[in-house]
């Protein structure tokens, strides 16, 4: 019988739902790789957030053939071990592309609209109409990472009139970008800007992707949201073109250190919007990854059919 481990916190509910749908099956459902470890001797399958999962724990599991991280982030896998076992990788891609392009479009209409300035104001009881707003409509965000997310952000920005442009490893073009460069472009693209949104995931190649030379090329009004990994910004670059205001402002969700150390100098920047990574946040999120891992189950089970979001080890995405 194929075994089934997972550290993930899952609900009754959807264990239930896991159970029902594969009868033949055993799951051990914990929540956290302490008690997984107990059963980790016949696990063929890990089902897990991604940031558990270490080389020295990987041997405590000689059966393992497969892990389903069910989130986009496996920058914390150990790839090197992972591939030298020949174990596959699959994840959640993909099914943040509603809750985060919502996310995307709110803090960009609050930033342009300046609703977060209206707030402070209204909760000092202050009648203010001198606020500079802005309209979003021709306006230019490029997108970093045109995947499952930029898309998702990309589809719903035209419907406001914005141009789109975005950023891919090969400059690959997709409908719903009006132009997409490759990395050795980005100069070009950050210097036309209004916001910037990065949505890249975090391997060697993507780490301190924006760092001094990059904020330096952004317009002194633009804005630079983070919603992919915190390390894929210099954050001490940042902190400092916040502080000589060289560009306008930066909406985070994702950082170096989370939680975000509470005397850390992003909470006192005045031209800083942070929420605590939750752009990714949906009642439906669960059901959706499980939904794939339904689905890859099924392959795995049968040796019919392509599994989704099979992860190259190369490219650690």
């Amino acid at each position: 019988m194929i075994h089934v481990a997972s550290s993930a916190r899952i609900s009754e509910k959807h264990q239930n739902r896991l159970r029902q749908e594969f009868s033949d099956v055993q799951f051990s459902f914990f929540e956290e790789m302490q008690g997984v470890l107990q059963v980790a001797s016949d696990a063929e399958i890990l089902i897990t957030y991604g940031d558990d999962l270490d080389e020295e724990k990987v041997n405590d599991f000689p059966e393992l053939r497969w892990i389903h991280v069910i989130s986009a982030g496996v920058e914390l896998l150990p790839f090197a071990a992972l591939k030298n076992r020949s174990i596959q990788v699959t994840n959640a891609r993909g099914i943040h592309e509603i809750p985060m392009g919502e996310h995307a479009v709110a803090v960009i209409l609050q930033w342009t609209r300046r609703l977060h300035q209206y707030l402070d104001r209204q909760r000092q009881g202050e009648w203010d109409s001198s606020l500079h707003v802005e309209e979003l409509s021709g306006k230019t965000v490029s997108i970093l990472g045109t995947g499952a997310i930029g898309r998702g952000i990309a589809a719903r920005l035209k419907a406001f009139g914005v141009r789109v442009l975005g950023m891919n490893t090969d400059g690959r073009p997709h409908p719903l970008f009006d132009e997409i460069v490759a990395p050795h472009d980005l100069e070009r693209l950050l210097k036309v800007s209004d916001f910037v949104v990065v949505t890249l995931p975090l391997t060697s190649h993507t780490q301190g992707l924006i760092g001094a030379r990059e904020l330096a090329w952004m317009k002194p009004t633009a804005c630079l949201i983070n919603m992919g990994r915190g390390a894929v910004v210099d954050e001490a670059a940042l902190l400092n073109a916040l502080a000589e205001e060289s560009i306008g402002g930066a909406i985070l969700d994702v950082f170096e250190k989370e939680p975000l150390p509470k005397d850390h100098p992003f909470w006192s920047q005045k031209n800083v919007l942070i929420t605590p990574h939750v752009s990714g946040r949906s009642p439906l999120y669960m059901s959706r990854a499980l939904d794939l891992f339904s689905h890859n189950m099924k392959v795995y089970t049968s040796g019919k059919g392509e599994v989704i979001n099979l992860l190259d080890p190369e490219r650690e995405y």
